[in-house]
């Protein structure tokens, strides 16, 4: 067993690498580091890989855990369409198993991650940097931007499962499960240390994907913020000192971007916002998955791009089959409607040219660029597209049809069509003519908003509801015209609720919810759109995969799964 699990963790994160095999290269009888690096570019490409990793991970299976088991998106059945022998349904009902795919990829995932980081910061601690005009303290920010990186890594298995095997070298046996506290330790620990020897973003410099100081002492007020659901521990006080000092800019430069769309632009590279982000230059296909996943089969008309899509996944609604909300129903969920009427955001998504746009939502009627109708293939074939904030068989009223009137649809999952839901659009898509810019927004994983937030929450939770909504408030008013907002928060009306829509507004797809509402207690003991508390605690984590378990049989499996 030696080494074999550590080993096909690599093996398999370097089989996602998607790379090619260059026919020329040169073979060593022994390949070292110092046989291998050549120059700075070598360096820089075995610093990054594991960065190109962490990319792809925070997509896929990492988000669809983080968001269609929670109150913000849905993957109905349509038909004949998204079945899937029920794994949808069993995701958004809680009911998901040892077995399921998406749970697999997560831990697999994480452990890829933290193995491809170790195998680099193995090979750059041999080197002498001085042999390439680099100096002992660059070698210093680049190991500890891998610490980093594997802190983030082992923070989202903490999340999604609690302890973790914690290891810091690739030799060892297949190893036992660490305890959440021993997790979250060693997490604090190499955030810690990496603080002290990674550099400042400068002032209006770009962002390119590396870990700053600013960036990991962000991902340790996350831990703190957290801890609580962690680790059974409050930390508020130490996450809000964090939160305080990094918007004082004691961990480097960082502003709130004054419009809405700057921290996803095509040029958010240059958002004074952008704490850590994804350069898209590492693989700019790492948004395909999120295309496929939302947009109808000829959504491409729409943005006038040639691109295809499978019509899965869309916003929960917020509305009844007849039209009326779901407010006085659920105080979670409806995410559409819980952004004020002028928020800038709520516009349907239109592409302007020139890298501008507005809006980020598709919705009501699907028409091309230039105006014409979009048609249906399914329920609605032929006919124009109309995309609703509801869930029904519309298609399915009238005279010889399953219902006589619109007041007897059932509204749950198995009940969707194909021009069901609010499709979001947070990540800019530009026409065919200037597709140069397709995918060119970096992935954001950390912006000052989320820092505001948290400390807003923070302040909330210690009794200053009136500072908590000063923070939030100087996010939201660049979401309208002038700064005017029509509904501010207040002390007064500043709740758990209005808490977790202002975190659900602002972040709206962007892979957090299930952690927002675990912190507040509320994604186990909540109701929200065909979804009703399990009121099951140990549902807060997701069971260890048996697939983990059988290759590696020191794993326990979590209480509650066994």
């Amino acid at each position: 067993m030696k080494k074999y699990f550590i080993y096909c963790m690599t093996a398999m994160a370097l089989l996602f690498a998607n790379g090619c095999t260059k026919l020329d290269q040169e073979f060593y009888s022994s390949v070292t580091p110092e046989t291998f690096f050549k120059s700075e570019k070598d360096i820089k490409a075995a610093l990054f890989r594991p960065f190109t990793h962490a990319k792809w991970y925070v997509g896929e299976d990492r988000w669809r855990l983080q968001e269609y088991t929670a109150d913000n998106f849905a993957i109905t059945t349509k038909g004949r369409h998204w079945y899937n022998g029920g794994e949808n349904e069993r995701y958004h009902y809680h009911r998901w198993t040892a077995d399921d795919g998406w749970i697999w990829g997560a831990w697999r995932g994480t452990l890829m991650g933290v193995a491809l980081a170790l195998d680099a910061k193995n090979d750059l601690s041999q080197l002498d940097y001085t042999k390439f005009s680099l100096t002992a303290d660059d070698q210093a920010a680049h190991l500890s931007q891998l610490d980093a990186l594997i802190a983030f890594f082992y923070l989202r298995g903490l999340d999604f499962f609690g302890g973790m095997p914690v290891f810091d070298s690739l030799e060892g046996e297949a190893l036992p499960r660490n305890t959440d506290e021993e997790l979250f330790n060693h997490i604090e620990t190499l955030l810690k240390d990496a603080i002290t020897k990674l550099p400042l973003k400068e002032e209006g410099g770009a962002e390119e994907g590396a870990i700053t100081k600013g960036a990991a002492a962000a991902l340790l007020a996350r831990l703190y913020f957290n801890a609580e659901a962690y680790i059974g521990k409050p930390m508020y006080e130490e996450a809000k000192t964090l939160a305080q000092a990094i918007i004082n800019n004691e961990y480097g430069f960082y502003s709130l971007d004054t419009e809405w769309y700057g921290p996803h632009s095509f040029t958010n590279d240059r958002s004074p916002e952008i704490i850590w982000s994804m350069p898209s230059e590492f693989k700019k296909l790492e948004y395909n998955w999120f295309y496929a996943d939302f947009y109808h089969y000829n959504t491409r008309q729409y943005f006038d791009q040639d691109m295809g899509a499978n019509n899965g996944a869309h916003l929960t609604p917020s509305r009844k089959p007849d039209g009326s909300l779901y407010k006085s129903e659920f105080k979670l969920g409806s995410p559409y409607e819980k952004f004020a009427d002028g928020d800038l955001r709520k516009k349907p998504y239109k592409y302007l040219g020139s890298g501008n746009y507005e809006g980020m939502f598709i919705i009501g009627p699907h028409l091309t660029p230039d105006g014409e109708p979009i048609v249906g293939g399914e329920e609605y074939n032929g006919e124009p597209l109309v995309f609703v904030d509801q869930v029904a068989r519309f298609s399915e009223v009238g005279p010889g049809k399953e219902y006589s009137s619109v007041s007897e649809l059932p509204s749950k999952m198995s009940e969707g069509e194909e021009n069901t839901g609010l499709r979001l659009v947070k990540v800019p898509i530009p026409t065919l003519n200037e597709n140069t810019l397709r995918w060119g927004a970096d992935l954001p994983i950390i912006r000052l908003a989320e820092i505001y937030y948290m400390l807003a929450e923070c302040h909330f939770r210690s009794g200053n509801a009136g500072l908590a909504a000063e923070l939030i408030n100087e996010v939201r008013k660049r979401n309208f015209e002038n700064g005017n907002d029509p509904d501010p928060v207040t002390a007064s009306n500043l709740d758990k609720y209005r808490l977790l829509d202002e975190w659900s507004i602002e972040f709206l797809g962007e892979g957090r919810r299930r952690t927002d509402l675990i912190r507040w207690d509320a994604f186990v003991n909540e109701n929200w759109w065909d979804h009703t508390a399990s009121k099951s605690a140990h549902l807060n984590r997701f069971p260890v995969p048996n697939e983990a378990i059988a290759g590696n049989n020191s794993l326990e499996p979590n209480p509650g799964y066994e």
